[in-house]
């Protein structure tokens, strides 16, 4: 879906660098980020909000920075339109950067298996726009903490990184609180547990019913959903 810096062909995926680090907060440090600007997800939750694409996340054929969000999923799915690395389209502001690191992502998930890549896995035709398999290839790495340092130690260090980094000096005109990656996340579980779950906007609960009434199976099993 990600363009190369000074190109507009989709060659490499959205490409997420994913950690998990445990710490002695009640949260780890997890991270998973896409090597890209912006997801297709996200354009389609702009699409069910009737919003614009911010400008620098998706560029075309002609090298154009598109807004027009139902124009971009069209052309997303025939490779006339891409989605911008991680510091836009060009060098400017990096792009190589988010470019250099989307590929070290595909290089890992291809590399080992000998792997498809670009078309290959983009899931459809170009030319007919018809869905196709994607033989995806992924590449995960644990580490035994314990056979460097004890658990509870590096735990331990984790931890008062992070608050040191919760606790650092904030900007006058931010929201006056700083966040480590994972947090956001937990309190926002702690929120929803409290209320006894969580919340489905009306345009999202549009699109669940027709998955449901248009999968075998999935009308039986979810005849009538909680928010119906």
């Amino acid at each position: 879906s990600i363009a190369p810096t000074y190109g507009v062909e989709p060659m490499l995926g959205t490409n997420p660098l994913c950690y998990g680090i445990p710490s002695d907060d009640n949260f780890p440090f997890v991270i998973d980020c896409a090597t890209s600007i912006n997801q297709r997800g996200k354009i389609e939750r702009y699409a069910r909000e009737g919003l614009d694409t911010p400008r620098g996340a998706v560029i075309d054929n002609d090298g154009i920075q598109r807004t027009d969000t139902e124009g971009i999923l069209h052309d997303l799915v025939l490779g006339k339109a891409a989605l911008t690395p991680l510091g836009g389209a060009d060098a400017e502001l990096g792009g190589y950067k988010g470019y250099g690191w989307a590929t070290v992502v595909e290089l890992m998930s291809i590399a080992f298996q000998s792997g498809l890549f670009g078309e290959g896995i983009s899931g459809v035709d170009r030319e007919t726009g018809e869905k196709r398999p994607m033989p995806l290839g992924h590449y995960f790495l644990a580490i035994d903490i314990e056979a460097l340092t004890p658990i509870d130690t590096f735990k331990k260090n984790v931890g008062e990184f992070l608050r040191a980094l919760r606790g650092s000096k904030k900007s006058p005109l931010g929201p006056g609180r700083i966040w480590t990656a994972g947090e956001l996340e937990y309190d926002e579980f702690v929120r929803q547990a409290d209320q006894g779950g969580m919340s489905v906007p009306p345009s999202l609960q549009s699109v669940m019913k027709d998955l449901r009434d248009q999968r075998p199976g999935l009308k039986e099993k979810y005849g009538k959903l909680p928010f119906e």
